[in-house]
């Protein structure tokens, strides 16, 4: 039989043997990758805590990349609602402090196929949308993004909900001027539930 017809029947044996045992090599290989792969938790609800009506005390450093830097207060009030059925929740900021009345408005949304969260902020004073994305674990939510309204140049940014209850908990912005190398807290909120 010449070398090219050799080959044919060759080739249509080793088809019929992998179409008889289609799945037998293949399913051993994907069993055991898949038996140590956690499943993909679902954390549509990880910012329920969030929802309500909080009194908020901040305390804002004017310049985190200066030492010396001074630091303002500010009082007021937090309005967080559900949206979507839970996949994603608005935040409205009203406070009071030494430069008068400041307001900010935050769009949290809920990523269902990477199980994160974003979040949208923006300051009604500079009018501009910076957004961080993350999740919650270990009994905090840490999102980090980037930001170009600090001292004219982009920093990144990463915001930190912890010390979870039902009735308070904190929220902090720590910034990074070198690369995420170094960080410096900016921004801390202690927020307790109104009740209504």
């Amino acid at each position: 039989m010449p070398p090219r017809r050799r080959v044919i029947p060759a080739l249509l044996l080793c088809t019929v043997a992998t179409l008889s045992h289609p799945a037998s090599s293949f399913s051993q290989t994907t069993t055991g990758s898949d038996a140590g792969r956690q499943p993909m938790r679902d954390g549509q609800h990880d910012f329920d805590f969030n929802i309500g009506v909080w009194h908020t005390h901040i305390r804002r450093t004017l310049d985190p990349f200066t030492s010396s830097s001074a630091s303002v207060e500010l009082n007021g009030t937090v309005t967080v609602r559900k949206v979507w059925d839970g996949k994603a929740e608005l935040e409205e900021i009203e406070a009071d402090g030494p430069k008068g009345h400041w307001e900010g408005l935050t769009l949290f949304l809920y990523n269902p196929t990477a199980h994160q969260w974003s979040q949208s902020f923006a300051n009604s004073k500079v009018g501009t949308l910076t957004s961080n994305i993350g999740e919650f674990k270990d009994g905090r939510v840490v999102l980090v993004g980037q930001d170009n309204t600090v001292s004219d140049q982009t920093i990144l940014v990463r915001a930190v909900w912890s010390n979870i209850t039902p009735d308070s908990h904190q929220y902090e912005e720590f910034y990074s001027n070198d690369g995420g190398t170094t960080w410096v807290r900016s921004f801390i909120a202690n927020l307790t539930r109104v009740n209504q």
